[in-house]
């Protein structure tokens, strides 16, 4: 499976894959009319600018054989004081195309993010996943990822979610 580097030109897969993966996994959690407002070309636009921007997060792509983006992570330092921003990294995001889950692309792209966390000095990284977000959360716990006890409740389209915070090792 092809990963990479994402470059701004991948901002329109990456843009489809978040869309279209927050349609289909929050279904249950999130409110119809919210999914179905997403809007991949605003998406884009974001993701250029982090594609773009000075100091950008590492974003790595997945692309199929016919060079599609399937699937993407976002990787950045620790954004708080919760933990040690040189040692510590925050896997922001990974997200792929319904059409793939269950086909290896996201455990590929969890393994090559590690890799690159790893490779960029980090020796722990830690994610929030929505407590509701039951495949998700199998999916971290397969590849070793635990809830340190860490949860927020926050407002995402109109209902109030709870956040649990997973941590990984990365050196093991």
């Amino acid at each position: 499976m092809p990963i990479r580097e994402a470059l701004p030109e991948d901002a329109a897969g990456i843009a489809a894959a978040h869309v279209l993966s927050w349609r289909a996994a929050y279904r249950d959690l999130l409110p119809g009319p919210y999914l179905d407002a997403l809007d991949v070309e605003e998406r884009t636009a974001t993701w250029r600018a982090r594609l773009t921007a000075p100091r950008r997060p590492t974003v790595l792509v997945e692309t199929g054989p016919d060079e599609r983006v399937r699937a993407f992570s976002c990787l950045r330092a620790w954004p708080d004081d919760a933990f040690d921003p040189r040692t510590t990294a925050e896997l922001a995001a990974l997200y792929a195309l319904p059409e793939v889950w269950g086909t290896g692309v996201g455990r590929a792209l969890l393994a090559a993010s590690t890799e690159a966390l790893v490779a960029a000095g980090f020796r722990t990284a830690v994610l929030w996943v929505f407590a509701g977000n039951a495949r998700g959360r199998r999916f971290y716990e397969a590849a070793g990822w635990r809830p340190d006890g860490e949860a927020v409740r926050e407002e995402t389209g109109g209902r109030m979610l709870e956040e649990l915070r997973y941590r990984g090792d990365l050196l093991t």
